[in-house]
């Protein structure tokens, strides 16, 4: 089987690196993979021994995107087109594989709205639409919405050989930012961007240091807020306290070291960030929305919380940060749930039965 894969987004972000373990699991199975990408991809950085084909491409606006791709799907001859990404990647590679009768998927990875008559036309062409959560298929098959019977679900996957538990991981993050032995680390691994929650967080983050003075949070990730976000922290005197460490491509030998993860985003598809905190046994504060709650159960991986409910979201850190048996207690039940629930090898089967059932 040949399946060609469809990623247009430039870093490696959560859904890029989906993709990257997915052709590894389906290369291990046998399956024959190319990668359709824009020059200089980050994941054909990360895959380098995977057969790519660089396409051009511009986004929602790039309407020779159709053509483009409609060459490389002749040239390439997949059994099966495998989108994975929006920025027109969505819609151009659909309509690219109908005009063709190639059989095609798309999965999608956000739960955010769409126009209902809009997302018929895009996910037409597709012969399966796969949400990667309750919540994102809630949204595809809302009124008006697909049909369900196209709606697959496959959670995404952790790779659970790489994040891991690492004891000598916390001596590696007290080295690399400075932070005395007796620091209590928590992270944020994130986009800089408005709906993953950081300036929420923030704001309730002096309650949580007034009496927690070796609290330190490191900021990981790139996006257009970090100035503003900078800026914030130094002006709730937040800055002997938080870093912004910027993109690491080293987080898995230092997600280890850290104590607790805070991710309070308003919107999240599934939330990778907190797979593999959970995959390295760090327990997890998040906000009971999206995707997360099909990873998180309250109390037992970790806290959620409710959106926008700062003081909620504060009160649920400092429980952690005082309880050391319950962070003990939930970071081993993450590590289990990680391998049995969210694993590649159970990703790759699921996806390879989809595969076959639209040939």
């Amino acid at each position: 089987m040949r399946i060609v894969h469809v990623e247009s987004g430039r870093h490696l972000y959560g859904g890029a690196r989906q993709v990257g373990y997915l052709i590894a699991g389906l290369d291990r199975r046998g399956v024959e993979n190319v990668l359709v990408c824009p020059p200089q991809h980050a994941l054909a950085e990360d895959r380098p021994r995977v057969e790519r084909h660089e396409v051009p491409m511009h986004g929602d606006f790039d309407l020779g995107m159709v053509q483009r791709l409609r060459r490389a799907f002749t040239e390439l001859e997949p059994d099966v087109v495998h989108v994975h990404s929006r920025r027109g990647a969505d819609l151009f590679a659909g309509l690219a594989c109908r005009s063709m009768g190639r059989a095609a998927l798309l999965t999608r990875r956000v739960d955010n709205p769409e126009p209902r008559a809009y997302a018929r036309f895009k996910y037409r062409p597709y012969r399966l639409v796969v949400a990667i959560s309750r919540a994102v298929r809630d949204e595809l098959c809302g009124p008006g919405g697909i049909d369900p019977a196209r709606v697959p679900t496959v959670a995404s996957a952790v790779d659970t050989a790489a994040f891991r538990p690492d004891l000598s991981a916390r001596e590696r993050v007290l080295r690399a930012f400075g932070l005395g032995d007796d620091a209590f680390i928590i992270g944020i691994c994130a986009q800089l961007i408005a709906r993953k929650g950081h300036e929420l967080f923030l704001r309730c983050l002096p309650e949580i240091v007034r009496s927690r003075r070796n609290v330190r949070v490191l900021c990981f990730g790139r996006g257009p807020l970090r100035t503003r976000l900078q800026r914030l922290a130094a002006e709730l005197d937040l800055a002997p306290h938080v870093q912004f460490p910027g993109f690491r491509d080293d987080i898995a030998a230092l997600l280890p070291g850290l104590d607790l993860l805070v991710h309070p985003a308003r919107r999240e598809g599934l939330g990778v960030a907190v797979l593999e905190a959970m995959a390295a046994e760090v327990p997890v504060v998040a906000t009971a929305v999206g995707g997360i709650v099909d990873a998180v159960t309250d109390g037992h991986e970790g806290l959620l919380v409710p959106w926008g409910d700062a003081a909620r979201l504060a009160g649920a850190v400092a429980r952690m940060i005082d309880d050391a048996a319950a962070r003990k207690r939930m970071g081993a039940a993450g590590r289990i749930r990680a391998e049995r629930d969210f694993s590649i090898a159970r990703m790759t089967e699921r996806y390879l039965q989809l595969y076959r059932d639209v040939c």
